[in-house]
């Protein structure tokens, strides 16, 4: 039975942008609108719909304009661009992007190993984006990746994301959003990183990025809700991996968090049943398996309603 909590949470659904980047399969611009079209069907409203990187290094965003310019529902829903430095952020406004959001390493191997560049230097490009894009009306949000334990350096430290945190939202970043890169968070260390960024910005400018790499997202997305978080993201079937976790798992998965909100009393605005059909469309168009932890049960309780049988996974 749900509890009646009275309070609404935000899903931000970055299938169409970080899970589909992982994939070894590239989908056309067409076959990511018509994804897109199916997202916002079931009641999404914040969608990260591309990035405006170089089709080069990631063939599997090529002609993201395009999928900008065809976007379902602009005046309903809030689409999102990755922009990885300036030229980036002018593509992504050409295309008509409102929203842009830059993501920095908070630790130095990984910012080096990414991009060849130091975290101070990435920070200052990323914040000459921000105030750019806060004088110009297009909304900025900062990503601070790797913000619980890097690959390389092991368990960061939480004062490290309040500091970038603060730099992030001085620029201009009106949300910043505290991401466990390689799914490596534990709720003890969630609490920890949102304690230290709730000194020097309220929770209500915060979201969380979790991966299910442990089998703990969904505990996280649960200690973030305690702390006082109210937005999410989150992966149609969990769609997405970990470049530096071979074999990991991706993002929590859409139907997942949903889920448990809902049945926490929670407004999301989604039934996560509706999610069912677009995880198996998903499947299709990637080739992958997909579905959360609640996929199976939640495929038996739609094909009932729909008066069939399930198949599940």
């Amino acid at each position: 039975m749900a509890t009646a909590v009275n309070d609404s949470v935000v899903i931000n659904e970055v299938g169409p942008r970080d899970g589909l980047q992982s994939q070894g399969k590239t989908l056309t611009p067409r076959e990511r609108l018509e994804l897109i079209q199916r997202l916002v069907n079931t009641g999404l409203r914040h969608v990260e719909a591309g990035s405006f990187v170089s089709p080069k290094a990631v063939p599997q965003m090529a002609g993201t304009d395009e999928v900008f310019h065809g976007l379902p529902s602009k005046d309903q829903v809030r689409y999102a661009a990755l922009v990885p430095n300036m030229k980036g952020y002018e593509l992504a406004v050409a295309a008509g992007a409102r929203v842009v959001n830059v993501v920095l390493s908070v630790t130095e191997t990984m910012n080096y190993e990414n991009i060849r560049r130091t975290v101070d230097e990435s920070a200052a490009d990323f914040e000459r984006i921000l105030e750019r894009a806060s004088a110009e009306g297009v909304a900025g949000q900062a990503y601070l990746a790797v913000a619980f334990e890097c690959p390389f350096e092991g368990p960061v430290n939480p004062e490290v994301v309040r500091h970038y945190a603060e730099r992030m939202s001085a620029a201009g970043a009106g949300k910043i959003i505290i991401a466990d890169t390689i799914g490596a968070a534990n709720p003890t260390g969630v609490k920890a990183v949102l304690e230290a960024v709730s000194r020097v910005i309220p929770l209500s400018r915060v979201a969380c990025h979790f991966h299910d790499t442990r089998g703990l997202a969904l505990a996280n997305v649960l200690a973030s809700l305690n702390a006082g978080v109210r937005e999410f993201d989150a992966s149609i079937g969990g769609l997405g991996g970990c470049p530096f976790s071979p074999g990991a798992t991706g993002n929590v998965a859409t139907e997942d968090v949903a889920l448990l909100l809902g049945s926490m009393g929670y407004d999301t605005g989604i039934d996560p049943q509706a999610l069912v059909p677009v995880v198996r469309a998903v499947q299709s168009l990637t080739g992958t398996e997909l579905g959360g932890k609640s996929f199976r049960w939640l495929s038996q309780q739609y094909d009932k309603q729909q008066g069939g049988g399930s198949n599940g996974r």
